[in-house]
């Protein structure tokens, strides 16, 4: 189905995952907090498919499907800020990371037993948050060859005909969903990204 995809923010996730969802027939319209300036009106121009940009409050009215993407730290603050999202889907790709320790590796960010998706899910209880690509780089999202095999995208949720949505997206765009169950996993897969983080970090080619 061609859906309306409101993309809160135009950094590095937004502007790979917006153009590919414009380029599988789906309206997106990108939620910035400056809205006007040039490297926003690049990214609309980019994207294509009579993509637009506004104001994040505005962008939501009427989607579908809202994308997170922003920063892991302000995920529950901005999903808090953008009013009723009751019945939409919130596809969620952030991850916190503390780079605090001494020994050069980051931890998990969140505070607390729970994940970030959690924190969004408790924002907008009547929405239908999944988690999903936060475990890779967002240069793989667009080249999925980069990774030199087949790339597989975990997905949790507690909403199966979301995951079902979300999936398709995923497929969509060449790369493979596993759905791994419902949203308590999201601290899963947030933590999955710090060891990959790690990884990098500290010499290995993944």
């Amino acid at each position: 189905f061609a859906a309306k995809i409101a993309v809160i923010g135009t950094g590095n996730v937004g502007a790979a995952l917006g153009p590919e969802f414009a380029a599988l027939g789906h309206t997106i319209v990108y939620g910035s907090r400056t809205p006007t300036d040039q490297d926003v009106k690049d990214l609309v121009a980019r994207t294509g498919h009579g993509a637009t940009a506004t104001s994040q409050t505005e962008a939501v009215k009427g989607a579908d499907i809202v994308v997170l993407a922003v920063p892991g730290t302000v995920a529950e603050q901005v999903a808090r800020s953008l009013g009723d999202l009751s019945g939409k889907i919130i596809l969620d790709p952030t991850n916190r990371v503390d780079r605090s320790n001494p020994d050069g590796y980051g931890d998990y960010g969140v505070p607390g037993t729970g994940s970030n998706a959690e924190l969004v899910q408790a924002a907008q209880p009547n929405a239908r948050v999944v988690k999903a690509f936060n475990t890779l780089n967002w240069k793989q999202m667009v080249d999925p060859e980069t990774s030199g095999g087949p790339l597989s995208i975990p997905i949790v949720g507690n909403d199966a005909a979301a995951k079902a949505v979300v999936a398709g997206l995923i497929k969509g765009m060449g790369l493979e969903p596993i759905d791994l169950g419902p949203l308590r996993f999201a601290r899963v897969l947030e933590e999955m990204l710090v060891i990959w983080a790690n990884a990098r970090g500290h010499g290995a080619a993944y």
